[in-house]
């Protein structure tokens, strides 16, 4: 018992109080939420930054790889399969067909462990354009993913922030 009135006593003697009061409560989340309010649009244009420059090295990437292929069969580009660029992630043989390896399709794969996701809507679908030999100036369809024209092995994002 003497042991808490001391403590109290000191605790007079320097100030010291149980609790916040309401006022140094809204005063600490004020300063937090303007805080907040600056730094987010720092960190949403960080992000978008970050998914721009993805972007960019995933079509550098398959627009590389896309014309390894090319070279590799005799001039002709790979074709969409069930939306879908199988013949660049698989074995095939000169003529572009797919199949398991080995001495008769010893070509590829050019693309391991499937199509560079695009970093808009994380889609690995690929779409013919709307136009071939053109550049698209807009997504076609509602897969998201990529536009590809297998007329001159271009391809782009399939998305409509790419397109603003």
């Amino acid at each position: 018992m003497r042991r808490q009135a001391t403590y109290r006593r000191v605790a007079v003697l320097i100030g010291f109080r149980g609790a916040f009061t309401l006022i140094e409560v809204l005063i600490v989340v004020v300063v937090m939420g303007i805080i907040a309010a600056v730094v987010m649009p720092r960190i949403k244009s960080t992000s978008d930054d970050a998914k721009h420059s993805t972007l960019e090295h995933n079509m550098a990437v398959l627009r590389s790889q896309i014309e390894l292929y090319y070279f590799a069969h005799n001039n002709q580009y790979p074709q969409i399969i069930d939306n879908d660029l199988p013949q660049l992630t698989n074995p095939t043989n000169v003529r572009g067909q797919i199949g398991p390896g080995g001495p008769e399709f010893p070509l590829g794969p050019y693309v391991v462990g499937g199509l560079p996701p695009n970093p808009f809507d994380n889609s690995r679908k690929v779409s013919p354009v709307a136009q071939p030999g053109m550049k698209p100036v807009a997504p076609v369809g509602t897969l998201g993913g990529w536009q590809y024209d297998s007329t001159t092995g271009n391809i782009w994002p399939n998305h409509a922030d790419y397109y603003r």
